[in-house]
């Protein structure tokens, strides 16, 4: 397909993409992730197929590529706005390098517990960062829940900032993250999530940071002994569909997907809590010493990355989320 002139090469993509395999009553949409099979992001999409299906009465179907088949998540992204892919489960964090205002969820300790997250996601200010995916070619379908981000080590016990300085720690291709590991003393280091095992065994770092699930699905708890739960971040995973594929469909058809998404989403949401414990469950049976650390001594060394914010364009969500959470508080 690559000697064949762009236009061509398009046209031949979105045929395969929405076109049918072997019933032309059938539209097909192609979803593709980063994850393990095993993980609740997989299942749950896996239930949306299902539930596609029952809604368009077998006319719609999803055929999902798993744990990064069609590339990472900044690649998936990019063959969704072409129109080679339909749809996707991403980062927020990653969203940000096409939606800057996706910066919001990156911000450290930026909900006060599960409910506030919820709270704020199911609110205006979710809905809004979804509908600004549409300038990026997106569109933003929902929410899934990634539960919090915290470091695990190699060698180093870490129970402060003080024990990150000078440590080489991997960190998503986000400006985001580099930042806050940054103001924390550590060096980030952007790699890939599929590079990052033999990163950790080969000493390229000395840890990384991710919620306990990927951290047990991934095996790198097979290298790293130290899972220290300061949950520095609770980015949400956001479902993505594709603009362009998007505006192919027929408003039943959309109709459809978006009924699939939301019984996809309550799923997902039940399945990962039950992950996120059988995670820290296994890897602690595996030998790792799981840290709680006092979080405070975090918050306050990231004090100049949240002066840094003021001003900036996400400077009113900020101001809007801290409201939510100060009227949850005010009303218990």
């Amino acid at each position: 397909m690559k000697n064949l002139p762009s236009i061509y090469a398009s046209i031949i993509l979105c045929l395969v993409l929405v076109g049918c395999s072997k019933n032309d009553d059938v539209t097909v949409l192609r979803i593709a992730h980063t994850v393990d099979v095993e993980h609740s992001t997989h299942k749950a999409i896996q239930h949306m197929a299902e539930r596609l299906a029952f809604y368009s009465g077998n006319t719609m179907e999803i055929k999902i590529y798993p744990y990064s088949q069609l590339g990472g998540e900044r690649e998936v992204l990019e063959q969704l706005q072409m129109g080679s892919l339909a749809m996707t489960q991403v980062s927020a964090a990653t969203i940000e390098g096409f939606v800057p205002e996706m910066k919001l969820y990156a911000v450290p300790y930026l909900f006060r517990n599960r409910e506030h997250k919820w709270k704020v996601l199911e609110s205006d200010i979710g809905q809004e960062l979804l509908d600004l995916t549409e300038k990026a070619h997106f569109v933003g379908l929902g929410y899934y829940d990634s539960g919090s981000r915290s470091f695990y080590m190699t060698e180093d016990r870490v129970e402060s900032p003080a024990d990150l300085v000078g440590r080489k720690i991997r960190v998503m291709q986000s400006q985001s993250s580099v930042k806050m590991v940054q103001s924390l003393g550590g060096a980030a280091a952007p790699i890939s999530m599929g590079e990052l095992y033999a990163a950790l065994q080969q000493g390229v770092v000395d840890g990384a940071e991710n919620n306990p699930p990927m951290f047990y699905l991934s095996h790198h708890y097979e290298i790293s002994k130290y899972y220290v739960l300061d949950e520095h971040t609770s980015i949400p995973e956001v479902i993505i569909a594709s603009k362009y594929i998007m505006s192919k469909l027929s408003e039943q058809q959309r109709t459809w997907l978006n009924m699939a998404v939301k019984d996809s989403v309550k799923v997902q949401r039940e399945l990962w809590l039950a992950l996120e414990q059988k995670s820290l469950t296994e890897v602690e049976k595996a030998g790792v010493e799981i840290i709680y650390p006092d979080k405070q001594p975090f918050i306050d060394a990231l004090e100049p990355l949240y002066k840094s914010l003021e001003g900036t364009i996400i400077s009113d969500y900020l101001e809007r989320v801290n409201d939510m959470a100060v009227q949850g508080e005010s009303n218990e």
